[in-house]
């Protein structure tokens, strides 16, 4: 392989691509506008919850159990209530996601030694928020039995004062448990993706529609130098893509880079590889550029954002799933990026998936070579 003819191609692409500084000033902005778009959007963090309450006693005891809602920040009252159907309309009018119900003999059960108990009505419309919200209840409920429990081992004397058992849980690698500390690190994956697939299968099968590529094969011009040519421009715009999503991550997010960002590079230059050898691989196969640009979206954007771990956990999928998950390399990058944010992991736990991103960039770019010469025999 000649350097010099595949710096040539790598010219000429660099020099089309300034000549549409629309696409290019796209290539640059899309990255940045998905970042802010999914950074702060995409959120599991549900605070200031509408909470509405049916209080039929008025005690000091369901006084004090409805202030457990008020001291946190994930509720805010909006109304008292006057029956259990205006509860429940401010539920279905939506002004309200979720309501409390307090009965009458509240205080009479706490104090007979019974349980004490309430209802709580969540809006499911939002089966994932619902079940967010119902654990939020059921966290302050708790919070407050611990302490009327408290109080009741304490009434028994001062050899019986400490809780029979003491429950302490500590959050790792996300402490604070704030979704864009996960969220941002798998974006890189859906991000690199994004650059590099969908603009590699474009290239070729562009240079078939304007007539162009006979001319280049006429050429001395070998077939690999002309493909990783082509490769090269793109390459740079994704670690430069690259560089603005870390920068954005540590200044704009402040998401903690606990491991090292050159490994984090390094692998996912690797990645990119991949992901531009399988955009590649579309371009050489597809017939025009707009059936290109839908197997692109078919095949790396949709199951970089369903099937990598970036949002939804894999192993909750259903088993077919997750053995396809196997074969999409965001899966990869997804691990290696939340292990080297969030943990600060190394090679010596991250090289499983390290070695899968390089058989996927092998297998990707050697398919897109033995393609391409078959389709332009």
């Amino acid at each position: 392989m000649d350097l010099k003819r595949t710096w040539a191609i790598s010219r000429k692409e660099l020099i089309h691509i300034r000549r549409d500084p629309i696409s290019l000033l796209q290539i640059i902005l899309l990255p940045v506008l998905l970042l802010l778009l999914y950074g702060y959007a995409l959120t599991f963090d549900i605070k200031n919850v509408t909470l509405a309450i049916y209080d039929q006693e008025r005690s000091q005891l369901s006084e004090d159990f409805i202030n457990q809602f008020r001291g946190t920040e994930y509720f805010r009252l909006v109304k008292y209530t006057q029956s259990y159907d205006e509860l429940k309309r401010l539920i279905l009018e939506r002004r309200a996601q979720a309501g409390l119900m307090l009965p009458y003999d509240f205080s009479w059960q706490y104090q007979t030694g019974k349980t004490a108990t309430g209802q709580a009505l969540v809006d499911g419309t939002d089966s994932n928020t619902a079940n967010i919200v119902l654990g939020y209840i059921q966290g302050v409920t708790g919070a407050y039995n611990q302490k009327l429990l408290g109080q009741r081992l304490s009434a028994k004397g001062p050899g019986r004062q400490e809780m029979p058992v003491d429950s302490q849980t500590r959050f790792w690698f996300n402490e604070d448990l704030e979704s864009r500390n996960y969220i941002v690190p798998g974006l890189i994956a859906v991000i690199m993706t994004v650059v590099g697939a969908l603009l590699t299968a474009l290239t070729v099968v562009r240079e078939l529609e304007n007539g162009s590529m006979e001319g280049l094969m006429a050429t001395p011009l070998k077939r690999t130098e002309l493909l990783l040519g082509k490769l090269g421009p793109y390459f740079i715009i994704g670690m430069f893509d690259m560089a603005v999503v870390m920068a954005m991550g540590k200044f704009l997010f402040e998401v903690p880079l606990r491991g090292s960002p050159l490994l984090l590079i390094a692998l996912a230059a690797i990645f990119l590889i991949a992901t531009l050898g399988q955009g590649l691989l579309i371009s050489v196969t597809s017939e025009n550029q707009l059936q290109a640009f839908q197997m692109a979206m078919l095949t790396t954007f949709l199951p970089s954002f369903l099937l990598s771990g970036f949002v939804f956990s894999i192993y909750l999928m259903p088993l077919p799933l997750q053995i396809v998950s196997y074969i999409v390399p965001a899966r990869y990058l997804v691990t290696i990026s939340k292990g080297v944010y969030l943990k600060g992991l190394g090679m010596n736990y991250l090289w499983p998936s390290a070695v899968m991103l390089a058989a996927a960039a092998t297998f990707f770019v050697v398919m897109s070579i033995k393609k391409f010469v078959k389709k332009i025999r």
